[in-house]
């Protein structure tokens, strides 16, 4: 540990605050202190996964899915607070009881099942659980056929309501079913791709996930929801996995063609407004990107998906505090999961909060441990900290295990601040080998950190003729700082139109 990572407090201060604290300890009883009272916020719930009773292995999507639907039918309930997925998502296998779950995600009450499918029907239990005294509120067993699932959901979300003394306001059916499908081959096919979405590695589990959404598509073209999921999952691909400008470009398209489709079936959908955000946000067209974000959030306040992409391209724009306030809404609907943690530490390093964002990385670290990212997203922090030491050892540790684009980027700057300009020219010679011209980011950050702007700004008008997917970063990355004040710079900020 270093003296850069320990306390801020004077030590006049400390001794302060450690007498205070010894005081009560004394005071109260020697050594002990009071437990921390619970008390989550009121009508908060989490929806446990449904508990897989078909005895096949292979239905598990099924359950999970069906849990993820109910899921986002209860956030549709204004007075509810709902637990993301990835947060309730987390206790699946885990033998943990009702009270400590519901203690970790802040909740009072946990909804709990298990699904037994057989061909087209269905039998779900279900049980609400006041999660203080551990006693059930509301429990029911439902059979179904699979093509009445969307009047199921409703049927479920106004039982919870009703259980909750939570007056209904207006015709919540119409909010749960819109986008929907009672086609029972194309809910089961959007299931399934939503499962290798969510469980995606690579370039080719993301395909088979937009493959599948077509699938559904196929099976029922009025389905909204498909047309949104499939538009974010063409999206991601056009930014992680596309190499070229054709694969981004084609992708792009794609996803703008099923997310205006997505809005056309359904003009209240939020998750329509958020693809076709994300599209803009990549093509880039900010000034309308702002607008979906506003339409999705509007129409999906409780959305941690919708909030956390909303806050983090606020916070690109130059929109601070608007962005880090829904940034940390999304992680208080989704305390355990390592994502919406992840864009607000990132947040905070573009704010340079330097401290404070590698406080949040650590923290999402301990969520996601087997994440070898990590360590290069905390060496690049220790590097805009000056700490080049630590920015080394922990860049270093990813690299021991898996080299990577992050991890050749991070290593070719802080190799040049250490003085080791062949180490740091030979990572970047690596990277350049695995990305191409895919890579013109990344190498414009590189040669902006060694002092040669004539390199970094040749390869921000490559990444500006690619129509890169990342170019909303450029306004406040600050690794392009050095480049601020050059015209040739400025131009292409101009270009890009960001909003004031």
């Amino acid at each position: 540990m270093t003296a850069r990572r320990s306390s801020h407090l004077k030590p006049s201060v400390l001794a302060v605050v450690l007498a205070g604290v010894a005081a009560y300890l004394v005071v109260e009883k020697p050594w002990t202190v009071k437990p921390v009272a619970f008390a989550p916020p009121p009508h908060s719930i989490a929806v446990l996964p449904f508990v897989n009773m078909s005895g096949d292995k292979e239905q598990e999507y099924f359950s999970d899915g069906l849990t993820e639907e109910l899921l986002n039918s209860l956030a549709e309930v204004n007075e509810l607070q709902v637990v993301a997925r990835t947060s309730a998502f987390s206790f699946k296998g885990k033998d943990t009881d009702i009270g400590t779950i519901a203690r970790k995600l802040n909740v009072e009450t946990v909804l709990e099942g298990g699904v037994r499918r057989s061909g087209n029907t269905v039998r779900i239990t279900t049980q609400l659980i006041n999660a203080a005294t551990g006693f059930h509120l509301w429990s029911k067993t439902y059979d179904r056929d699979l093509g009445d699932v969307l009047k199921l959901q409703t049927e479920i979300a106004t039982a919870v309501a009703e259980a909750l003394k939570i007056t209904l306001l207006g015709d919540i059916s119409a909010k749960i079913e819109l986008g929907g499908t009672r086609n029972p081959a194309a809910f089961d096919a959007y299931l399934r791709a939503s499962k290798l979405y969510w469980a995606w590695q690579s370039a080719k589990d993301e395909q088979a996930a937009i493959d599948t959404y077509t699938e559904a598509i196929g099976l029922d073209p009025n389905y909204a929801l498909a047309y949104a999921a499939r538009s974010i999952a063409h999206g991601g691909f056009a930014e992680s996995w596309a190499t070229t400008e054709t694969a981004i470009r084609a992708n792009l398209d794609n996803a703008q063609v099923d997310a205006r489709k997505a809005i056309a079936l359904a003009p209240g959908l939020s998750e329509g407004h958020l693809a076709l955000a994300l599209v803009y946000t990549r093509t880039p067209d900010f000034t309308r990107a702002a607008q979906e974000y506003e339409r999705a959030l509007a129409l999906g306040p409780s959305n941690a998906r919708v909030l956390t992409t909303s806050g983090m391209f606020a916070v690109y724009m130059g929109h601070d505090d608007a962005g880090l306030a829904a940034l940390r809404r999304a992680v208080a609907l989704d305390p355990l999961n390592s994502n919406p943690r992840y864009w607000l530490a990132l947040a905070l390093r573009l704010l340079r909060h330097y401290h404070e964002a590698l406080a949040a990385f650590k923290h999402a670290q301990t969520l996601a441990p087997n994440d070898l990212s990590w360590n290069a997203e905390i060496g690049i922090t220790y590097y805009l900290m000056g700490d080049f030491q630590d920015a080394r050892s922990f860049c270093e540790k990813k690299a021991k295990v898996q080299a990577q684009d992050e991890t050749q980027h991070c290593l070719a700057m802080t190799y040049d601040k250490l003085g080791r300009r062949a180490d740091a020219e030979a990572m970047l010679a690596k990277l350049r080998a695995q990305a191409g011209e895919s890579g013109a980011l990344l190498y414009t950050e590189i040669y902006a950190q060694w002092g040669d702007p004539n390199q970094a700004l040749t390869w921000l008008e490559t990444a500006l003729r690619l129509r890169d997917p990342g170019l909303y970063s450029t306004k406040a990355d600050p690794l392009l700082y050095p480049l601020r004040k050059e015209p040739r710079f400025q131009a292409i900020e101009r270009e890009l139109k960001f909003p004031n």
